[in-house]
């Protein structure tokens, strides 16, 4: 069964759903500003290794 709420927001999705790659794990949202938390939600979870040199 398809998912039909924004995984950031919890609205309801139509046919101008997003697909964002969190974590892995591809989940759908309703508009670029959901898409756009969500992966600086990530980011700071899982901040890019910076080099020591």
């Amino acid at each position: 069964m398809q998912e039909n709420t924004c995984a950031a927001c919890d609205c309801e999705l139509d046919a101008s759903r997003i697909a964002v790659k969190i974590g892995g794990k591809t989940v759908e949202v309703c508009c670029q500003e959901c898409a756009r938390a969500l992966r600086e939600a990530d980011a700071a979870i899982h901040p890019t290794q910076v080099s020591k040199g």
